[in-house]
């Protein structure tokens, strides 16, 4: 990476009158408003299919993108809606916050009318799809499945199609015949409308850095349909689930509670199922931030059931063979190695292997019980450099609620100031640093406080629901932000 610099926020922060940030008009502003900023890159989240919880890390399919990005008006524009069928409808009041419940309730339906009137126009587009993307009939087979089970985990499915009889799928292909052509129809217009806006951005000089959780969901297609690949009981039950180990953090840990892959298996196959996962990654995405890298060097497993995370062990992961085989398969990627948290030599070591950038929180720096790597004066080039992530407060949410003395001495290392704007100096702490790469958390730029964050680590409720008011993203703003973008060389 040259130096440059980007802008976090997710598709679902995006400003619109439906509801939840969608692949439409104001998605091409955003872009706009990036290149007018002097910015390069545009982060967001994972933008699969959401669940229980609503987290974008918790995704029933790897593969599959979120329908909830639809967006209606381009919809219209192609003649399978009509304006009247979704103006007027109730997607939630507060413009700055995603009421997903509603979401749900009021979007899907629409979207099946839009594949009703759509149906006869897209077949050919659907069975192409079928064929072309490997995943696609077992994920909308899965999903209408589902819908019929009432949406419980496929794990309490009736038995036979719970372990794919063949039988029994046969019988749900044909019952269900109407429902699959749905699902697929979404993921059609999904990758359509996001082809698109991606083209826009890069166009524009905008290169999307995608994010990929390392594990999938246990209630996934996934593991359901490639159930070999993860450490399942005959029930179909997790061996040992993911998480983090106590830590000054957390006294028990973090109980992610996702299936931990059989890497033996993995390894006998050529990694095959990672490689058809990072093919798809790619296809999407210009850059690929892998969440918990650390996790492909040793993993923490937990016995499945347990309510912490005190009785896991640490494991050791496939490392460079992973990686060396994606090489060999697809060649050179682009990828950010998400490496936070307590590093072991091996990690680092590992992680120096790869040759990705690791990345380094400012938010992290200022401990004052030791010296942190996360200090600007020990960055190296090859970083990127975060003022905070999904997962951080905000800065200004940070410097009014984090531990006094690691405020104050952010604020001497900085010289933050109110006439500067102390937000703005956490800012130019990021760009003025060496990291090749220095991204901002949109909110942070906006200046906004701790009800901007977007999510608070397990928990759940109340998580990845903040919104931009389309107000907010003036050209002061936009002027704000090249300049200082401009002034350290980005």
């Amino acid at each position: 990476m040259k130096r440059s610099s980007g802008i976090i926020m997710h598709i679902t922060s995006l400003p619109g009158k439906y509801g939840i940030g969608t692949f439409g008009k104001e998605a091409y502003e955003f872009v706009d408003f990036l290149k007018d900023s002097g910015q390069s890159y545009w982060q967001i989240l994972p933008i699969g299919c959401t669940g229980y919880g609503d987290s974008p890390y918790q995704s029933f399919s790897a593969f599959a993108g979120n329908p909830y990005f639809i967006d209606f008006d381009l919809l219209k524009d192609e003649g399978l809606l009509e304006e009247s069928d979704y103006k007027g409808v109730d997607f939630g009041k507060n413009v700055e916050s995603v009421d997903y419940e509603k979401i749900f309730l009021n979007k899907m339906p629409i979207l099946k009318k839009a594949y009703e009137n759509g149906y006869k126009k897209y077949s050919e587009h659907i069975a192409r799809f079928k064929e072309e993307k490997f995943w696609a009939k077992d994920f909308a087979l899965y999903m209408a499945v589902k819908g019929k089970f009432q949406l419980v985990e496929w794990q309490k499915w009736h038995e036979d199609i719970k372990l794919r009889k063949e039988k029994a799928l046969e019988k749900y292909k044909e019952e269900l015949k109407d429902e699959i052509n749905y699902w697929i129809f979404l993921q059609v217009i999904f990758f359509e409308q996001w082809t698109k806006l991606k083209s826009y951005a890069n166009k524009k000089g905008i290169k999307i850095i995608g994010d990929i959780p390392i594990y999938v969901a246990a209630d996934s297609a996934d593991t359901w349909a490639n159930s070999e690949v993860f450490l399942l009981d005959e029930e179909k039950n997790p061996i040992k689930v993911a998480g983090c180990p106590p830590d000054a953090f957390s006294a028990t840990g973090q109980l992610w509670g996702n299936p931990i892959y059989r890497w033996d298996y993995l390894d006998e196959t050529g990694y095959k199922w990672w490689i058809d996962r990072m093919k798809g990654s790619i296809y999407l995405y210009d850059v690929i931030r892998i969440d918990h890298f650390r996790g492909f060097e040793s993993y923490w497993q937990v016995p499945y059931g347990e309510d912490t995370a005190v009785n896991g062990e640490w494991v050791k992961g496939p490392g460079m063979k992973l990686f060396n085989a994606i090489k060999r398969e697809i060649g050179h990627i682009a990828v950010i190695a998400e490496d936070l948290g307590y590093l072991t030599e091996e990690v680092i070591e590992f992680r120096e292997d790869s040759e990705y950038p690791g990345m380094k929180v400012l938010q992290f720096a200022f401990d004052t019980r030791e010296e942190s790597d996360y200090l600007p004066h020990n960055y190296e080039k090859n970083c990127i450099v975060y003022t905070g992530t999904h997962d951080n407060d905000t800065v200004n949410g940070w410097l009014e609620n984090g531990i006094k003395e690691d405020v104050e001495y952010c604020r001497k290392y900085l010289k933050l100031n109110r006439h500067e704007g102390e937000h703005w100096g956490f800012i130019r702490g990021a760009w003025s640093s060496v990291g090749h790469l220095a991204i901002g958390q949109m909110q942070d730029l906006l200046g906004l406080g701790s009800e901007a964050r977007m999510n608070i680590p397990s928990t759940i409720g109340g998580n990845w629901k903040w919104r931009v008011k389309k107000e907010y993203l003036t050209r002061d703003l936009a002027k704000n932000i090249y300049d200082i973008t401009k002034l350290y060389g980005r």
